[in-house]
């Protein structure tokens, strides 16, 4: 379990502020890598695509509220994905506290606790962190820059319920919306991902070499 802190400042009053944070449908496109398929009922299912030089992943998940205090301007996500490659899942609860610094501007402060396993797990202690620093900055100039444009960001579109739908069963939206962009890690974590990998590349090396003498 790794523990992550972030912290962003929404260029808006804290009401208007948490009523665009608390619109998961909204701000999702605002999300490096991240596409938000369907919607049924109080969870949210989508991807998180990853990338690394020639390598690309996806994370296939979903992400609820656990608690979401409005007076308060607090709320407890918990998401969990897997890995469509079968190399990993992750799980997180993540809490998002919004507190008012002027008139016109409001900081959140996001605390995750991070569990991955499998391979994707290999960068270890640390690497996250710095990956999730990035991607929280380029998310809040995302956010900022969807909130000056004074539009909303571009709903995807829903398909309407069809009648097998309507009955006591939570009501599913998919979410037709353009296809995300993989996440570069090697753009957001720079020389700490290359530093975590060179000893594996380093060690492929040495195996080479054993193997090339050994056939001598």
């Amino acid at each position: 379990m790794e523990k992550l802190l972030n912290e962003f400042v929404v260029n808006r009053p804290i009401e208007q502020a948490w009523a665009v944070l608390t619109d998961l449908e909204r701000i999702a496109p605002c999300l490096p890598g991240a596409q938000l398929q369907e919607i049924e009922g109080e969870f949210y299912r989508g991807v998180v695509k990853v990338k690394l030089g020639p390598i690309s992943t996806a994370f296939k998940g979903q992400a609820q509220f656990m608690e979401r205090d409005d007076a308060g301007h607090r709320a407890v996500l918990k998401g969990e994905g897997r890995d469509t490659g079968g190399k990993g899942n992750a799980d997180a609860l993540i809490t998002a506290v919004l507190e008012a610094l002027t008139d016109d501007t409001s900081k959140c402060t996001v605390t995750t606790d991070l569990r991955v396993t499998g391979k994707v797990a290999q960068f270890g202690r640390g690497i996250m962190g710095d990956v999730s620093e990035k991607l929280m900055t380029q998310f809040a100039n995302n956010l900022n820059t969807m909130l000056d444009s004074d539009q909303p960001a571009a709903a995807p579109a829903a398909t309407e319920p069809t009648a097998a739908d309507v009955g006591d069963a939570p009501t599913v939206r998919t979410i037709q919306g353009p296809a995300a962009e993989p996440i570069e890690l090697s753009e957001f974590a720079g020389g700490a991902v290359l530093k975590r990998l060179l000893p594996l590349f380093g060690g492929l090396v040495i195996l080479l070499m054993v193997l090339r003498r050994s056939r001598k």
